[in-house]
């Protein structure tokens, strides 16, 4: 049995005494024992290493009080076990030297077995667990099958991805197949990291607010319904779209067990939105984290107020920048952890 299953009472909708609290990437760049991680391994030798992905994930939970770990990974290894020779370049980000651009290509992309090319996932979650010892959950995650097209399409970030967009709207065809592809194998690869032993799994649409609602629907929502009808049988799943408040009331009769918002949408609406009766994650900007440690102890509180405190993961409502002072990242974490009505 898990000690601290406050984030699995907030997913089951259980009343409890305070939010949980995690923050997305909360093992990442801000903290200086990772940044000295960085400087001796590259980024992808980090997360193929079981043994330092392993290491990174509890690099927070070692610092702060928090109500969970998310495995230390990127949501690229999938397309990477695809068959997508993806880079990490510095000051450059993702990199993919020959993006996706055709059917011929889209039809060259393998459906992997995750088992053979994930294997180093499975091996770190099953370390972490060892050294978790059952004191809180851990959190699988992956990309959502849109945002994982719109790299491999674009070949990089981008700030609108029309790109990837134009290749949706002028060869849907091989952009339904891609989209498919990487669904099957998102699905398998989280399924292994289920009966390897998370808790919950986490579905990142990043990039999904860069659609209109109508092709939403058609490019991201379908493919993720898929992910979480495959998933809820097994584990507790969590969709998180990145600008997506629009398709909140879909998301809340997809069976997931919560979604994350972030910081466009009020609390108020998000209930609203959502129909009230689904568990609510988020939202905090994360630029707000450069407040002073004051000023977001009481923001926190504001925001537990008005999400209410069951139904609700406090966390931000994206991932943590790497500028952010540990000390406010703390003031952040503590702020909820102390929380009392």
């Amino acid at each position: 049995m898990i000690k601290n299953d406050l984030y699995l009472k907030a997913l089951r909708g259980e009343t409890v005494e305070r939010p949980p609290v995690w923050m997305m990437r909360q093992a990442g760049r801000f903290l200086p024992e990772f940044r000295a991680m960085r400087d001796r391994y590259d980024f992808f030798t980090r997360c193929r290493r079981p043994e330092l992905a392993s290491e990174i994930t509890l690099m927070p939970i070692r610092r702060f009080p928090l109500d969970a770990a998310i495995l230390f990974s990127d949501i690229l290894v999938v397309p990477q076990a695809m068959g997508l020779d993806f880079e990490m370049r510095e000051g450059v980000g993702p990199w993919l030297e020959n993006p996706v651009s055709n059917m011929a290509d889209v039809e060259k992309v393998e459906v992997p077995n995750v088992d053979d090319t994930l294997g180093y996932v499975f091996d770190a979650i099953e370390l972490t667990l060892q050294k978790l010892d059952n004191e809180i959950p851990l959190i699988g995650f992956a990309g959502s099958p849109w945002t994982i097209l719109c790299y491999c399409v674009e070949g990089k970030g981008s700030k609108n991805f029309d790109v990837a967009k134009t290749f949706c709207f002028t060869q849907p065809e091989a952009a339904h197949l891609l989209l498919q592809k990487i669904t099957d194998t998102t699905i398998a690869y989280l399924k292994r990291k289920v009966e390897k032993g998370v808790s919950a799994v986490q579905v990142f649409d990043s990039w999904g607010g860069m659609l209109s609602p109508e092709d939403y629907q058609e490019f991201s929502w379908q493919y993720i319904q898929q992910i979480v009808d495959a998933l809820k049988p097994l584990t507790h799943v969590v969709v998180f779209g990145k600008g997506c408040w629009f398709a909140l009331d879909e998301m809340s009769k997809s069976g997931a067990s919560a979604l994350g918002v972030d910081w466009t949408v009020s609390p108020e609406n998000a209930r609203k939105l959502a129909g009230n009766e689904i568990t609510l994650q988020g939202n905090f900007d994360p630029s707000r984290l450069h407040s002073t440690p004051e000023t977001i102890r009481k923001m926190v509180d504001d925001m537990i107020r008005r999400f209410g405190k069951d139904r609700y993961i406090a966390n931000l409502g994206h991932g943590i920048l790497p500028n952010i002072p540990v000390e406010n990242a703390e003031a952040f974490i503590r702020a909820v952890v102390d929380w009392k009505e």
